[in-house]
């Protein structure tokens, strides 16, 4: 989930505990923790909502930041046919786990062990199979390069090449940029063990 304008600032300190979205499905599940970029945050719930039927005085217009139901409404994006959802979240405090993971280079022999096997089973339930190698030397000889780039380079759609990648980040394999992405240095450490 992205913030915008205030909204960032408001979510960063704590202050909006709800968001309004327009999506054809939730993106987001119950009890999970997401990165933001107003911070991390847990979803507390999610639940589809009639945003024709938002009262003035509901308790969750003000969790949200919203005026009123007029303001709520008029800041939804996207098409007007799609449901509404709820979001109800809260800030997590403490530095990311996959932080301190992707910052750690000393790799054991059972770490590399470990990686490989996520690595492996990643491969074979991907769609593009095997990937995960080539996409971590791919990112290592073209750090910062755009995702698109790096997709077209090895015949694939950016889309997919991110959620890809993603799943590379949540190992502590990488980092992503303002454009692209880099390998960490858990990342490299895994590359130089090979």
């Amino acid at each position: 989930m992205l913030f915008a304008g205030s909204d960032k600032d408001g979510v960063a300190a704590g202050r909006i505990t709800a968001a309004y979205r327009r999506w054809a499905e939730p993106r987001v599940i119950e009890g999970r923790v997401y990165r933001t970029n107003a911070g991390r945050i847990e979803i507390d719930s999610i639940r589809q909502v009639n945003p024709d039927l938002i009262a003035d005085n509901d308790e969750m217009l003000q969790l949200a930041d919203r005026q009123n139901a007029k303001d709520v409404r008029r800041r939804l994006r996207g098409d007007e046919t799609l449901p509404t959802w709820l979001i109800r979240f809260h800030l997590v405090e403490g530095p990311d786990p996959r932080e301190e993971l992707a910052a750690s280079a000393e790799l054991t022999p059972a770490d590399v062990e470990d990686l490989t096997a996520k690595l492996q089973r990643l491969d074979e339930f991907g769609r593009q199979s095997p990937w995960t190698l080539q996409t971590l030397q791919l990112i290592q000889a073209n750090p910062g390069v755009r995702a698109a780039d790096l997709a077209s380079h090895v015949g694939r759609d950016t889309a997919g090449f991110k959620i890809d990648v993603r799943k590379l980040k949540n190992l502590g394999l990488t980092y992503s940029l303002e454009v692209g992405y880099e390998l960490s240095p858990r990342g490299t450490a895994y590359l130089a063990a090979l």
